[in-house]
């Protein structure tokens, strides 16, 4: 399993200005956005060790699930900050307010998100005290929670990207619209629950392998759009 580049810097501090927020959130992506590499080794890993490297696999999909909405709530905040502050010198801004207003809806669809249940040490807890052979009920639990949690953050975060977009332009800067397209629809939970009981839980290898996949494209989307919003930010409010 490998994380995106660039490397990772400390958290900003409480009251930081806006750019050095963005900068930090921005690169903190390698220690949040795991991607995991080579798929089908990870399911093999967790056959051949009866589900135990399993446990190791649903720490990492409720952390980075958890953790890449954080950051991701930071780094559109901030860019919302410095684009409201560009605004504002311009004389711009009450033509942008509804613009702003939206954003602010959106990311507080992502700060709602950040106190929910999603402690990656104890549903690795909670699975092993309900294991089976190769997926436990609190697996199966968690992985309907993570799929329902990337449809809603990837609503909400495309939601804002499209504003944000529309702003910076306004702004002078070039930043991509999101593609609405890269939503992905939700799964048939009760048809995915029954099938894994009625396999003797081997269909939840399946289920596995798409809690990673999917969210490993979540990322690939998400990343050049960041790209983006970096150099924007960059000319906008430079960090030296």
């Amino acid at each position: 399993m490998t994380a995106a580049t660039p490397a990772p810097l400390p958290s900003a501090p409480p009251g930081a200005p806006p750019a050095e927020r963005f900068r930090r959130a921005y690169y903190a992506r390698a220690e949040t956005d795991y991607y995991f590499d080579g798929l089908g080794m990870v399911i093999f890993l967790t056959i051949i060790t009866c589900g135990i490297y399993g446990f190791y696999v649903t720490y990492q999909l409720v952390r980075r699930s958890r953790d890449h909405n954080r950051r991701r709530l930071e780094l559109l905040d901030s860019a919302t900050e410095i684009a409201w502050q560009q605004a504002y010198e311009r004389g711009i801004s009450e033509e942008l307010r509804p613009n702003f207003e939206r954003i602010a809806i959106y990311l507080g669809v992502l700060r709602q998100m950040t106190t929910d249940f999603r402690d990656p040490g104890i549903w690795v807890a909670l699975a092993v005290l309900s294991g089976s052979y190769f997926i436990s009920i609190a697996e199966v639990v968690a992985f309907v929670l993570l799929d329902g949690d990337l449809i809603r953050h990837d609503q909400a975060e495309g939601a804002a990207e499209a504003e944000l977009a529309a702003v910076f332009a306004r702004l002078g800067q070039s930043v991509p619209a999101p593609d609405p397209a890269r939503v992905k629809g939700k799964q048939n939970y009760a048809g995915r629950i029954v099938a894994t009981f009625f396999t003797c839980t081997i269909y939840g290898l399946w289920g596995t392998y798409n809690q990673m996949d999917d969210m490993n494209k979540h990322f690939l989307s998400n990343w050049p759009w960041e790209d983006a919003l970096a150099r924007a930010v960059q000319a906008l409010a430079p960090v030296e």
